[in-house]
């Protein structure tokens, strides 16, 4: 007799033909037009209360309040702006060439200043270093030349606010303002006082791949999230309490079956009550803060 429950199963099918993986489209229960039921939705909310309960007044949320972390580009366009189509070609494939010498010594530390006497001290990272985060082509294409660097200072927006912070000025050629790259490294994230939620467990939740902006009136967010080509798109809702706003995430109109494997980033603006402020911005799956920018990239929100 078999005893296993009724189920929607993920098939993962290997075709002889073309070598192309194919994966089923989720195990959480939805109703027939596709979307989360009530149970699933009940359950992903639930598990969005789990994470904002475990930081308030925690010790992760007391090392993240006292710390720096970096809520937008770390590399920072000339305020002239882009000469060009094929200047602003060569920034966005990263395609540099130096035509001078940059600074090989520097003071190893610097100061993230958020004003009304707030500073931290943080490590800084040498000019060839900070050259080489943003310099990562060197192709025939259209390309922009450096032809030197100083030290200087920024502003930045961070989970703490606009701070002020040190800079690598890089001089382009045929520019009159430079390319800054922020000098000072990110604070080191505390360890989740909560653990990542099973996949699956959740009533389909899906976590936030990153914060792509924030409105400039802080009551709404702009974010990163994924979903596949057999569904009609990621939904994220937010959970906002006094000291945090948490992001669960799923997918509407999934189709039952088989479907490719495909990851696609679709870009999602989620409102808010009130203004994100100084609130922790957190995840629902993972239970970690959400990163700006590709945590892989060439300039990652945080170590």
């Amino acid at each position: 007799m078999n005893t296993q429950p009724k189920r929607s199963v993920c098939i993962l099918l290997v075709s002889l033909l073309s070598m192309s993986l194919l994966a089923g489209c989720g195990n959480d229960q939805r109703t027939d037009d596709g979307h989360a039921s009530d149970q699933s939705l009940r359950m992903q909310e639930e598990r969005a209360r789990q994470v904002a309960d475990a930081w308030r007044a925690s010790a992760a949320a007391a090392a993240w309040a006292q710390g720096y972390y970096p809520m937008a580009d770390a590399v920072q366009k000339p305020e002239s702006g882009w000469r060009s189509k094929a200047d602003e070609r060569a920034y966005e494939t990263k395609n540099f060439v130096l035509g001078g010498d940059l600074p090989s010594t520097a003071a190893a530390l610097g100061k993230v200043d958020w004003g009304k006497r707030k500073d931290l001290t943080r490590p800084l990272i040498g000019a060839k270093k900070a050259y080489q985060s943003f310099a990562l082509n060197r192709s025939d294409g259209p390309q922009l030349t450096v032809t030197g660097a100083r030290l200087g200072t920024t502003t930045i927006m961070t989970s703490r606010g606009s701070a002020t912070v040190p800079a690598w000025l890089f001089t382009l050629e045929s520019y009159d303002t430079p390319l800054k790259r922020v000098a000072v490294t990110p604070s080191k994230l505390p360890k989740p006082p909560i653990g990542q939620a099973r996949q699956g467990a959740t009533g389909g939740l899906r976590s936030i791949a990153r914060l792509a902006g924030t409105a400039a009136d802080g009551r709404s967010l702009s974010v990163k999230a994924t979903h596949g080509s057999c569904d009609d798109g990621p939904i994220v809702k937010a959970l906002e309490t006094d000291e945090s706003v948490v992001l669960y995430a799923s997918i509407k109109g999934a189709e039952s079956g088989t479907c490719p494997a495909d990851m696609i980033e679709q870009n999602v603006r989620v409102e808010l009550s009130q203004p994100i402020g100084d609130r922790l911005l957190l995840d629902a799956l993972t239970g970690r803060p959400v990163p700006f920018g590709d945590p892989k990239g060439a300039a990652p929100s945080w170590t």
